[in-house]
């Protein structure tokens, strides 16, 4: 079940669900407007020009309030919101229409976990022959909530917990669960 503007304004009030920094408005019908926040992290590129699943991927992390997105390139972003959700409550992140009728797409692999608290890493994608003027504090998405039949059995407690700024891949920490 999706839950209601109601619903989230009574459990951000009674302290079920957190989400902060909210400024009058950011609660819609059905979801929490997310904000960008002001760090953004490029993939450095490497002596072998690829990227391997099993090795760290090196970032350059940069803390600015303007962000111009050249055509063709991705950047990790972060949400200027820090949330906390119960183990009963997942979220779904959605990109604004608006935006993406510039060409810019907006993905976190599109989902929150049940237990998960930090702020959400945005990939953000130019798929327009323009640069994009990217501004710390604007609306790029939504959150949109819904409760699970029961709590999670296991909630989220993995690698990207807690997180704060735009942080990069640790997808090679997965190595452990490879067949």
């Amino acid at each position: 079940m999706i839950l209601s503007d109601r619903t989230i304004t009574a459990m951000l009030a009674d302290g079920q669900l957190t989400a902060r920094p909210l400024a009058e408005g950011q609660i819609q019908p059905a979801s929490v407007d997310i904000r960008l926040g002001n760090t953004f992290s490029i993939v450095e590129d490497n002596p072998s020009g690829i990227i391997t699943l099993d090795s760290p991927v090196s970032y350059k992390t940069i803390t600015t309030d303007t962000y111009t997105l050249l055509p063709n390139q991705f950047v990790l972003a972060t949400t200027m919101e820090y949330f906390r959700l119960p183990d009963d409550l997942t979220a779904f992140v959605e990109g604004r229409s608006s935006l993406g009728r510039m060409g810019l797409f907006i993905q976190n692999a599109g989902w929150v976990d049940p237990g998960f608290e930090g702020e959400i890493t945005l990939e953000l994608f130019n798929a327009n022959r323009c640069a994009i003027q990217l501004q710390a504090g604007r609306r790029v998405g939504q959150l949109v909530f819904a409760r699970m039949d029961a709590a999670a059995l296991h909630p989220y407690r993995g690698k990207y917990q807690g997180q704060r700024g735009a942080t990069g891949s640790r997808a090679y920490l997965d190595r452990e669960m490879a067949p």
